[in-house]
This record gives C-alpha cells, structure tokens and sequence, in this order.
C-alpha cells in the first residue's frame, strides 16, 4: 500500500483540471481562463440558482433558453413575471424562479446592474445561500470562497476519511475544503474540485486510479472510500392526495389557474384543484357533469409523494368559472407547465 502525502495539492488538481475540464455553457474554460478571459457574474449567478438540487444535464437547455432570451441581467429585472415562470416550467423548485426576479431586480434597481464580489455581501440577495454565494464569489470573481455541493462533500469525506454522516458532517467538510482552497486560482479550483466529484470520485465505483488526489485520499487507503459519505437515515415521505379539474370550453379554450406566489408551485399556471392532503375535499372551479379518469397522475416532490384524480368536463362558451381563466387553444403552450400538471395535460389526452 502506497504511502500518504501530508496534504493534498491544489496544484495537482488544476493540472488535472486544466486537461480534463468539462465543457459548460456557462463556464469559461481554464486556457481561456489564462488568457484573461472574464467570467460574466449574470451567467455564473444564473447558472447556480438554477443548478440548486437540480443536474447539470437538466440544466443546460433551461440556460442556453434563458440567457438566449435574457442575456444580461437587466434584460431579466425587465422580463415579466409570467414569461419567466413559463421557460422555468419543468425545472422544479419553483421558488428558485420568484427568488431569481428579486434577485436580478435588486441588482439592477440597487447595484447599477453590478454584481457585489464577496461573499458577505452575495448571501444578502434573494436566492442566495452559502452555497451559491460562495460559488459566485469563487468562480465569477475568483475570491478564495469554499465551494462546497453535494461532489464536494463526497470528495473531502473520502479524501479524510470522515465516518460523521450527512447533514452533521456538513460544517467539517467546509472547513476541510476551505484549508485546500488555494488565492492562486481559485475559481479554477472550486471547479476542478466538482468536476472531480462529478466524474472520478463519483458515489459508485469511483475511479482512483484516475484521480490526481488518488495519493492523497485517506479513505483510499483505509478501504472505506466506497462507503463515503455517510448519510443519516432517510424518513419516509407521507403521501397526499388531491382532485384536479380540467374543463375544456366548445371553442376547445382550456382553463387555468395561477397559483399564488407563496407555496409549492408557486406563481405557475396550473388546473383548477383541491387542496393536496390525507383527505381532500373536492373543489370543482365550475358547475358541470364531471367524468373522472381511471388513471392517476402521480408524482414525488422533495417531502411527499402525490396521487391526483383527474376530473374531466366539456362546458358551454357561456361558463363563467368561479376561479381561473379560460386559455384559448392557440394561447396553450403546455410546456409551460410544472411537470406535475404537464402528466395531468398528457393523461387527458
């Protein structure tokens, strides 16, 4: 068994790095990067609100649209509301959305369209937490900030060897990142140090033999590697049920409601429905003969597993809903609907 250095070596990995970097839409590349190529703060910020809890293959078409659309943060503190709502759809964790129009707003109308470089001042903004602040701080200004995601607390568990499992591990592997996070580089770094979790130390099998902290690694050496990081047990979701209503008019407009700001989904167009519980109360939003549909749509959202019953009804051009608005045919984009009403869109049909 080979012998383990001190400590391992920020150099080391950025020279791996600068080999094996992986190509993002939003990143710019290390050579470019040397040659005094700028990263755009907008882009880096937009990048990790949307890559919160979410996969960077999900990610990279909602990003090319958006900063397509909206290239520049004015453009976005400009945008409205419902547009934004609409290119999120499908992404999840809707409240990434609302946070992300305060935020480019607040950086226009407050800060000269200019993004602040620290930390300290980063986490202040809507949407922005340890994580991302330091993220942005580190990449897009190249401020010596820990970069710390779920590739990176595998890497420094198994590069420590720490048995503490997650969540309670979570201070430690911080600071254990913050003493390998170099001044030279260290936007560079803080990417390196994921890409690596993203496709060397990745939670099975990883790739030693390829990793350039592979002399290094404590875990490696003791054998428990594999088995890090540990998790503490996860709870069981509950699930919740619910009625959802989907009423077509004679003229084939459809209704929809959107829903309130605060709250699962909040802010995106939807159907009409009940409340989501053990036992739902049914709410039809119009008077009519409903046909329900055999078929459940089902759905899991981070806390709790969903089962909605699909009601159906045809309505006359006279029908005045007691909630939503018709939308008429040529109007409909279903793709800018949550994921979760996208399946009651496609069942029905």
């Amino acid at each position: 068994m080979p012998k383990l250095r001190d400590m391992p070596s920020s150099d080391d990995l950025l020279a791996w790095y600068d080999r094996h970097a992986r190509i993002m839409p939003w990143r710019i590349p290390p050579q470019e990067r040397k040659g005094g190529a700028q990263p755009d703060p907008y882009r880096v910020w937009l990048s990790e609100i949307m890559l919160q809890q979410t996969t960077v293959a999900a990610v990279k078409a909602y990003f090319e649209r958006f900063t397509a659309r909206w290239p520049n943060v004015r453009a976005l503190a400009e945008a409205n509301d419902a547009d934004v709502m609409g290119e999120w759809a499908g992404l999840g964790y809707y409240a990434r959305a609302r946070n992300l129009l305060k935020c480019a707003r607040m950086v226009t109308d407050e800060m000269d369209e200019i993004f602040p470089s620290h930390y300290e001042d980063l986490i202040r903004l809507p949407g922005v937490g340890p994580y991302t602040a330091s993220a942005v701080a580190a990449i897009a200004f190249d401020n010596p900030a820990p970069v710390v995601d779920g590739n990176v607390e595998r890497v420094m568990s198994r590069l420590f060897n720490i048995h503490t499992p997650l969540p309670l591990s979570k201070n430690e592997l911080t600071q254990r990142a913050d003493t390998l996070t170099p001044q030279l580089r260290p936007g560079d770094y803080a990417q390196a140090v994921m890409d690596l979790g993203a496709t060397i130390c990745t939670p099975k099998s990883p790739a030693c033999g390829l990793c350039p902290w592979t002399d290094n690694c404590v875990g490696r050496q003791s054998g428990t590697a594999k088995e890090l990081p540990k998790k503490m047990p996860k709870k069981k979701k509950p699930t919740r049920y619910g009625f959802v209503y989907f009423v077509q008019r004679e003229d084939e407009a459809l209704l929809l409601e959107r829903r309130p700001d605060k709250g699962l989904l909040g802010g995106m167009l939807g159907w009409p429905g009940s409340d989501w519980s053990d036992d739902p109360t049914k709410n039809p939003p119009v008077q009519a003969e409903w046909q329900s549909i055999k078929s459940q749509v089902r759905h899991t959202f981070t806390h709790f597993h969903l089962h909605l019953s699909i009601m159906t009804a045809s309505v006359s051009h006279r029908c005045v809903p007691q909630r939503g608005e018709f939308v008429s045919k040529s109007k409909f984009k279903p793709s800018e609907l949550p994921t979760v009403m996208r399946k009651v869109f496609n069942l029905v049909k």
